[in-house]
């Protein structure tokens, strides 16, 4: 019998000889979602997508996907995902539909239905036209969308997606995003890992933030970007002098000087009145300024505040 979580993860522990990667994460994935994975370098993102696709054992945890055990129903687990790593993989000695028809046939699907299904993601994926050249005159992001293309042949209701704009030049990548959301209004459930912040606020239904093997926070992005708390009041300066002078009027209120850009940064609550307040010591400093802007916390904000070795 389903149920509304798609993947669910329980106490997952992982090591290499001494090091610990993974020690006791836990996080449970919506059906019908994206989740994404985010941390820094080493903190186990790809370990917990080897391990979700069968491609690594856990030293202890509970795991399952679809309903299948990770490890005693590994076969059943497979069956029911589809995944691309940090690297395309299709053989270049191949073109395009070669590589789709040649999965379709290790799903076990019949000539004609992996021919079929092959014409059908060249299409969907804009892959159409080159179809018949090797996949070794593809440019990376026609590469990269034929990676996720071969995934899918089977039409696997769950999609781990392990960095797959790594690489990729930001045209290319906003491509991907557009193809990673229509799989989601199809129905899919997409793990999705990233290096790239602004990918998983644009993309996710929710983050988990992991560091040093567990669980550093948990939410939608716009609840993660709440934690942080204030926000920033950017004032820029048209001379250095005035700079300077707002930086003495100002005191223990700038949070940070910028001379190159002439700019300081002053931590608010978002209200009018903060504003207000800071306007007014600059207006009894007899200094102006040039530009005022008020930004919102952002997803690098959590993951500096959070992953911070100094601050913890």
């Amino acid at each position: 019998m389903k149920t509304d979580i798609a993947i669910d993860v329980k106490g997952l522990h992982k090591s290499y000889g001494d090091n610990k990667v993974l020690k006791g994460l836990s996080f449970s994935v919506n059906r019908g979602t994206i989740f994404s994975l985010l941390g820094p370098n080493g903190a186990g993102k790809t370990t917990t997508v080897r391990i979700l696709s069968t491609l690594l054992k856990p030293d202890k945890g509970q795991v399952s996907v679809e309903g299948h055990d990770v490890m005693a129903q590994a076969e059943a687990v497979r069956a029911s995902i589809g995944l691309t790593g940090q690297s395309a993989a299709v053989d270049e000695l191949l073109t395009g539909r070669e590589n789709l028809v040649m999965m379709g046939r290790l799903y076990r699907l019949t000539k004609a239905s992996a021919t079929a299904r092959a014409q059908q993601l060249l299409e969907e994926f804009d892959l159409a036209q080159a179809a018949d050249n090797k996949t070794s005159t593809y440019s990376g992001g026609m590469r990269r969308r034929l990676d996720l293309a071969v995934s899918l042949i089977a039409e696997p209701p769950v999609i781990f997606l392990d960095e797959p704009t790594t690489g990729l030049d930001p045209r290319s990548r906003l491509v991907m995003w557009g193809i990673i959301e229509q799989l989601k209004a199809k129905g899919s459930t997409i793990l999705l890992t990233t290096q790239y912040l602004e990918e998983a606020d644009q993309l996710a239904d929710r983050i988990i933030l992991i560091d040093d093997g567990v669980v550093k926070a948990e939410g939608t992005p716009k609840q993660l970007k709440s934690k942080v708390g204030r926000d920033r009041l950017v004032l820029t300066f048209r001379t250095s002098p005035e700079l300077e002078q707002a930086n003495i009027a100002l005191g223990r209120k700038v949070s940070d000087l910028d001379q190159e850009q002439r700019q300081l940064t002053i931590m608010i609550k978002g209200s009018g009145q903060d504003v207000g307040a800071v306007l007014k010591k600059l207006d009894d400093a007899n200094v102006s300024i040039a530009s005022m802007e008020i930004a919102k916390p952002t997803l690098d904000d959590v993951f500096l505040n959070i992953t911070d070795k100094g601050g913890k």
